[in-house]
């Protein structure tokens, strides 16, 4: 019998029924974040948990699911949107991470803008095994979604905000590693354009590598 996961299944084949146990949180529901839950959502995770205290504003409208309930909560649109992920509602940072535990998830996915929210979100997640905590850097001001890169984020390049980041990491003494979503490509603006192409390709490139990092550590 046919269902929404028929052509996944054609794909994976049995290895499909691996990501149904799988458990994800994403935090930021933005122009990245919203498309690696689309993508991971639509490819089978068994459990999907989304992070997010803002609200849709019209401005989103260019590059964000669910940014047409503007003034509406991104987590309670996006729940909607795709019944059984489990929605919060709240700002990452210390408060909120004294109770978080990285261990009860098996991928955690970082779609947020606010830096040194991501180095205390990097310092928690230190002990994660590499491929397992995926951090998304500066998708904004760039056009050419074939410049994305995917590496180690002390070998992220040609980013300002990646940049930025390493600095504050080596700041606070951080010296682990984590994969991190960056695009080289020099800005061609100013302010905080930004483009579709580029943004929701950096969520569907989170999306695959989650997907072949489960597929990777399969026995």
């Amino acid at each position: 019998m046919e269902d929404c996961f028929t052509r996944t299944r054609f794909l994976f084949g049995d290895d499909f029924e691996l990501f149904r146990d799988k458990k994800v949180i994403i935090f930021g529901l933005g122009g990245v974040g919203g498309f690696a839950l689309d993508c991971l959502y639509r490819t089978g995770i068994g459990q999907i948990t989304i992070v997010d205290k803002d609200t849709f504003d019209i401005t989103n409208q260019n590059r964000q699911i669910g940014s047409h309930q503007v003034g509406q909560n991104k987590v309670d649109v996006l729940a909607g949107m795709y019944p059984g992920v489990i929605p919060i509602k709240d700002i990452l940072n210390r408060e909120f991470l004294k109770d978080f535990d990285p261990q009860s998830y098996d991928y955690i996915i970082d779609a947020i803008d606010d830096i040194p929210a991501k180095v205390e979100l990097a310092k928690k997640c230190s002990h994660i095994a590499y491929g397992k905590y995926i951090c998304s850097t500066g998708s904004a001001k760039k056009l050419n979604p074939l410049e994305i890169k995917v590496d180690s984020i002390w070998k992220s390049y040609g980013d300002k905000f990646a940049a930025k980041f390493r600095v504050l990491l080596k700041k606070e003494s951080f010296f682990g590693d984590f994969k991190v979503i960056f695009s080289p490509e020099n800005p061609k603006c100013k302010p905080l354009g930004s483009f579709s192409a580029v943004t929701g390709s950096f969520g569907l490139q989170i999306g695959s590598e989650v997907i072949r990092d489960i597929l990777s550590r399969r026995k």
